[in-house]
């Protein structure tokens, strides 16, 4: 199974989701999160493209339950990103994101709540940043008000279960 990329290239699913403490870390995929990670430049210019495979693929990542490998391949977007931009904020939300949702599938529950509410917070941040109007970055057309809804919900119902875990793409139409 894969997942397409905006450049139209099948990048491939880690063949299982790693969780620290259930499996050995040598078990993690990391020659198909390498795969991925390539793709990354060292910077990005000036905002990082809403339709990055790289970015697309991290947060399917998620979506898909990979919540670890998500995080790994965000964080190498999220380095690459331009200091102080806003596309900075919202990967740091949605990295928060999917440990968050890691940390329900390892039944730790008040774990899962800060990283959350950690995220909700990066959101708010985010709200009062200006977007750029027709701009092509992650963060100028993202529904960041529908995601805080989101997270706000499933807030207001702790304690959390693995069930409840947070998709970012049905959000984002990634």
């Amino acid at each position: 199974m894969s997942i397409p990329s905006s450049t139209g290239v099948d990048l491939p699913l880690p063949r299982w989701a790693y969780v620290p403490g259930a499996t050995a870390e040598a078990e993690a995929d990391y020659d198909t999160l390498a795969q991925v990670v390539t793709l990354v430049p060292s910077r990005f210019r000036d905002f990082v493209p809403a339709r990055h495979p790289a970015l697309r693929y991290g947060l399917a990542l998620n979506d898909r339950g990979f919540f670890w490998e998500s995080q790994q391949v965000l964080e190498a977007v999220w380095a690459a990103a331009p200091q102080g931009g806003r596309e900075r904020i919202l990967l740091r939300a949605c990295i928060r994101i999917a440990g968050a949702n890691l940390k329900l599938r390892m039944l730790k529950s008040p774990a899962a709540i800060r990283l959350l509410g950690e995220a909700l917070g990066e959101l708010e941040t985010l709200g009062l940043r200006k977007a750029a109007a027709g701009g092509d970055g992650f963060a100028d057309g993202f529904p960041t008000a529908a995601l805080a809804a989101q997270l706000k919900a499933k807030l207001a119902h702790s304690p959390l279960s693995k069930a409840d875990w947070v998709k970012i793409g049905a959000v984002s139409r990634i």
